[in-house]
């Protein structure tokens, strides 16, 4: 095997797949990154078998050369240092070529590096998806989905399938939901195409916040297919595959509150910034906690009170306040989150009692809601 590339374009299709690979793992083999050449272009490949990741290199790009082929092959190289190396060599393009026993030189300009490699029909095959249940939706709009919800999910192994976002689509409608049981983020979109049946997967947070990483903010379109225990992402040049977690997701329609006795409107950033200054002497301990109180004339008091380092009170004008008067205490991190995945600059707040979840709301957009359950601080 023996092929000149593109520096650039290496290091890219390098630090994608890089993304996928774990020195943590029980096959040694999985340490490494695969390295495929055909006369099409060049294929890298990561895996920690929990998630897959493959990059494809053409040979040429409108016209311009990016690969020369000379021999085609493979090789498994060891992703640390192969992805060092690249990063560092001295000129625009890279010779990489493979001698006996997997021996494999790295030249560019007057550097040369010799590096032990393996055989690459040891490398696990990639899983091979069954392409019937293909849905559609734009990159920017995906990305924006998992920074919506992905924050929510739980870092606990206790309820494994907490530690996942859920995935269900209908017709043409797409939901995100993440819970960690003390809060919950929720959000649907559109997708590009109709499917037949609905389908409701549980994909781990851990690969969705990696895919969000390598994906490039545009509109155009990634698609998913979903099988049984996998999920492939296909965006252009890129494969990304992860594991389903197993198990049922809990049914949250149930805690999403369809009464409410006190309504809210406020400025997003008015009383994203008042929560922020409050929390600054709540940090001690887990107790991160900040208190709420409705006042006369549109008031909102936030407040907290660290008996060991002191206390702090802020007055929020609100656009609205309606019902019930209310106090309710709740984590200042969680509001700060759900606040911050939000997109609008006025929000809606819907109480339904000091110790019942409450639900934030962009004022003008159904399309996502953000439930957290209070403290109870006394």
């Amino acid at each position: 095997m023996r092929f000149i590339i593109q520096r650039d374009r290496l290091v890219h299709s390098v630090q994608e797949v890089m993304k996928a690979v774990t020195s943590r793992t029980t096959i040694p083999i999985l340490t490494g990154i695969k390295i495929t050449v055909t006369s099409e272009g060049v294929t890298l490949t990561g895996s920690d078998s929990d998630i897959s990741i493959q990059s494809f290199i053409p040979a040429e790009v409108d016209g311009d050369e990016i690969v020369e082929v000379k021999n085609s092959g493979g090789i498994v190289l060891n992703a640390r240092f192969f992805s060092e190396i690249v990063k560092k060599l001295p000129m625009d393009t890279v010779e990489i070529e493979v001698e006996n026993n997997f021996q494999t030189i790295i030249r560019s300009g007057k550097a040369e590096f010799n590096l032990n490699g393996l055989d690459p029909e040891e490398y696990p095959h990639l899983p091979i998806i069954e392409e019937e249940n293909i849905f559609k939706l734009p990159t920017d709009l995906l990305k924006t989905l998992i920074r919506q919800t992905g924050f929510a999910v739980s870092t606990s192994e206790t309820r494994p399938i907490l530690t996942g976002v859920n995935l269900k689509v209908q017709d043409d409608e797409l939901t995100c939901i993440a819970t960690d049981s003390h809060r919950l983020a929720m959000r649907t979109a559109k997708i590009e195409n109709k499917i037949n049946g609905t389908y409701s997967v549980v994909i781990p947070g851990k690969s969705l916040s990696e895919l969000s990483k390598i994906l490039d903010d545009t509109n155009e379109l990634i698609e998913i297919v979903i099988t049984e225990n996998q999920v492939l992402f296909k965006a252009e040049n890129l494969l990304f595959f992860s594991r389903l977690l197993e198990g049922n997701y809990p049914d949250t329609s149930r805690l999403i509150p369809s009464d409410s006795k006190t309504d809210v409107t406020v400025h997003t950033k008015d009383f994203l910034q008042a929560i922020d200054r409050a929390s600054l002497l709540a940090r001690e301990g887990r107790n991160n906690v900040v208190k709420l109180t409705t006042l006369e004339g549109r008031i909102i008091e936030v407040s907290s009170n660290t008996p060991e380092i002191g206390k702090v009170i802020e007055e929020v004008q609100a656009e609205a306040i309606e019902g019930e008067d209310l106090k309710i205490s709740f984590s200042a991190k969680f509001v700060m989150d759900a606040l911050k995945a939000l997109e609008g600059t006025d929000i809606k707040i819907n109480f339904t009692g000091a110790m019942r979840p409450f639900v934030i709301r962009p004022l003008h957009d159904d399309s996502m809601l953000q439930l957290i359950l209070p403290v109870r601080t006394y």
